[in-house]
């Protein structure tokens, strides 16, 4: 029997002329021809389109902008940038990669269409917003268009409301009676047009019923009385499929096709690794050419896709008569994509295997970078696919779970989850057993290090001198070593092991490589270097805009830093906007390693008395009071406690500070040669205003002339001695 294509020129010609309309929608249930529409429209459009299908992978931000960036990439150049986003926080990804993809779209020399198909595989809020930012912000005459089998949280009663959507619903792609009796007659039937009629109510005009139906009568002695009997639902569908399309073929087709039902695409070579066999590639080619159902998805005829009617009742079939052949079909599968470094599909064919030992060592195997890549969305998805008591009961499992929630910020998960990957190591006899002790050790110490400062250092030393050379971890290891170091009071041993750990963490974890940086700051703080502190918190802060970080609930010690460091050099501008920011970051941690709390707190309260909010300073250092009892073996923070609280005393004393911005921007002018009048050039405002601020300066500082104001800033550190403006 031929394969009916039914030319749908109504629906074509209405998306062709939406081209001023930003988003199309195509919304509709399985085997409405979504796909097939598109594919017309391609067909006819002047413009060129950058397709991407969606997979269950997809619904991580990541992973979802990426895979975007790549199809837009294949018709114009996209800024590197937006790849280089990728590796911060999952979250990241809207408000730092996409702004820069889209800003490389409105550079298209022509517009575009940028088509995502299969939408209703994304449930992931951050990917869903992702579509929605895309959906606001191409160029104009350029559009996004989505399919789905369900309709997307992006807005759209917004932009129906808005007139920014054109959309297609299942009720405009029902086929008419007259499309209904085109495909019939293109499928060799020629019904009465009451039959026509008939049929076309029973399904409502769903094309995959229709196809079916036509499929049912070709072989019938009477088709309309045929007709009259056919009910069109999807059950009857399901029932066609059983009945009559599989029990028309043979054996070895049916048992090839039920066994690969597992796959989301197929090719050759795949079906052969799950089947143990060989000669897939011509069965393949075999069967897309006598069945509908089954379509090559290249013009090499190298990769296919079943119809998800048929993959679904085949896949359902397989796993309630023959569970066991499933997994290890499954088993198969994770391999073969293992062995080629996919490990988006290899997982969760490693999943469906049900042997959680077996999944949780792959899984264990990418937590890290995964982690580092900001792919958090993808790994707690994959843990979502088991029970909590499975996670329990499996080490590896345990670990990622405590990776995860490291990343999160949450400190008493993260010593909870750990705690249990060590119990279940305990007399476990496994193979792996040390390397897993470690890799609990050094999460622990890093994220939940509960017994101070040199236990950690203890810990992680001996865990790093354990690890592989390529391990993500080692730049952890140097990282903890080199704070502990620093809050004892070995500067020179810290500095060495925190610039190995920026080195070990610029190659691929821009995150361990920004906390670096940032303790490297507070190290040269210490040396009263803070041109150099100043160089690394431009690092730091600029590498955590780059990759995306600025979201990451640990990178509030970055920011802290940073604003410590911009007041101290009186750019109150920019120490404003990084201490809202570490503000922000702070209240996303549960109970995470004390020191880091603590040194972060202090950062910030140093930096926030040297601004306008000495209660946020007061407020900030009792807190991190409270903390420091859970790190007393950590000299060098109950040294910046007592600083802090003097600095902190000294600014609340006779209302001398705060200092506005204003002020602090003058107060860099006055050890110059500058006279006020020359300082208000500089500063585009009246000399008159300058000496109002000088005024005000002076009271604040308790003060009575230029001179005494310069001494006194920089004995309580607002001024440093080579802290001149350029």
């Amino acid at each position: 029997m031929k394969t009916a294509v039914v030319q749908r020129e109504r629906l074509v010609r209405r998306l062709i002329t939406s081209h001023e309309t930003p988003v199309v929608l195509i919304d509709a249930p399985v085997g409405f021809g979504k796909s097939t529409v598109l594919g017309e429209w391609r067909g006819a459009d002047d413009r060129q389109f950058a397709c991407l299908t969606l997979g269950e992978h997809h619904d991580d931000p990541v992973a979802l902008t990426a895979s975007i960036a790549e199809a837009v990439g294949e018709l114009e150049p996209v800024d590197d940038g937006v790849f280089t986003a990728l590796h911060g926080a999952g979250e990241a990804t809207v408000k730092v990669a996409i702004p820069r993809l889209l800003d490389s779209m409105r550079h298209w020399r022509a517009p575009h269409v940028l088509v995502l198909d299969d939408v209703h595989r994304l449930s992931d809020a951050a990917s869903l917003s992702i579509i929605a930012t895309l959906a606001g912000g191409l160029p104009s005459g350029s559009q996004l268009a989505i399919a789905s089998r369900t309709e997307p949280s992006i807005h759209v009663g917004r932009m129906r409301a808005n007139r920014d959507l054109v959309e297609l619903t299942a009720r405009d792609l029902a086929m008419t009676p007259a499309e209904t009796d085109w495909m019939l007659r293109a499928c060799g039937l020629r019904l009465r047009p009451a039959s026509v009629e008939l049929l076309q109510a029973r399904t409502e005009g769903w094309p995959a019923g229709l196809y079916l139906a036509a499929l049912s009568l070709a072989n019938a002695d009477d088709p309309d009385g045929a007709a009259a009997r056919f009910a069109g639902d999807e059950r009857v569908v399901a029932d066609y499929l059983r009945d009559e399309l599989i029990s028309s073929l043979t054996p070895d087709a049916l048992r090839f096709l039920t066994r690969t039902s597992i796959l989301d695409e197929l090719s050759g070579d795949l079906c052969d690794a799950v089947l143990g066999d060989e000669g897939s590639g011509e069965v393949l080619r075999t069967l897309a050419r006598s069945n509908a159902l089954i379509s090559s998805l290249d013009s090499r005829d190298h990769s296919y896709r079943y119809h998800a009617l048929l993959r679904e009742m085949l896949e359902s079939e397989l796993q309630r008569l023959e569970p066991l052949e499933a997994a290890d079909l499954h088993a198969r599968a994770g391999r073969w994509y293992a062995e080629r470094g996919d490990f988006d599909h290899a997982v969760p064919h490693t999943i469906s295997t049900g042997d959680p030992e077996l999944a949780g060592e792959l899984i264990w195997s990418l937590a890290a970078d995964y982690a580092s890549a900001g792919r958090q969305a993808t790994l707690e998805r994959w843990l979502g696919r088991f029970t909590t008591a499975q996670i329990a009961a499996t080490p590896t499992l345990c670990l990622v779970r405590a990776t995860y929630n490291m990343s999160q910020g949450d400190g008493a998960q993260v010593e909870h989850w750990a705690g249990l990957a060590l119990q279940g190591l305990e007399d476990n006899g496994r193979e792996d057993g040390e390397a897993l002790r470690v890799a609990a050790s050094v999460i622990r110490s890093s994220g939940a290090a509960r017994e101070g400062a040199i236990r950690m250092r203890a810990d992680v030393t001996a865990a790093f001198d354990l690890l592989p050379e390529e391990s993500p971890w080692r730049s952890i290891c140097r990282l903890v070593e080199g704070v502990s170091y620093h809050l004892t009071a070995d500067r020179e041993r810290a500095r060495s092991a925190l610039e190995e750990g920026a080195r070990r963490g610029a190659a691929g974890a821009p995150h361990i490589y920004t906390l670096c940086l940032a303790q490297l700051a507070l190290v040269a703080l210490d040396d009263d270097d803070v041109d150099e502190a100043a160089r690394l918190t431009a690092e730091s802060t600029a590498e955590a805009d780059r990759h995306g970080l600025n979201d990451y609930p640990t990178a509030a010690l970055v920011f802290a830093v940073a604003a410590l460091v911009g007041a101290r050099q009186g750019r109150a501008g920019d120490a404003v906007r990084d201490a809202k920011r570490a503000v922000r970051l702070l209240a996303t941690l549960n109970e995470l390693s004390p020191w880091y709390e603590v040194e972060t707190r202090i950062a910030l309260a140093r930096s926030l008395a040297l601004l306008e909010d000495v209660a946020g300073a007061r407020a900030q250092l009792a807190a991190a009071g409270r903390l420091l009892r859970l790190t007393p073996d950590a000299p060098v923070l109950a040294q910046w406690l007592e600083q802090a609280w003097q600095e902190a005393d000294s600014a609340t004393a006779a209302g001398r500070w705060p200092l506005t911005p204003a002020e602090l921007r003058l107060l860099r002018y006055l050890p110059t040669h500058l006279t006020f009048r020359e300082i208000a050039a500089r500063l585009v405002v009246s000399t008159n205003t300058v000496k109002t601020q000088a005024r005000s300066l002076y009271g604040k500082l308790g003060v009575s002339s230029r001179a005494e104001a310069v001494t006194s800033a920089r004995t309580t550190g607002l001024l440093e001695t080579d802290d001149l403006p350029t």
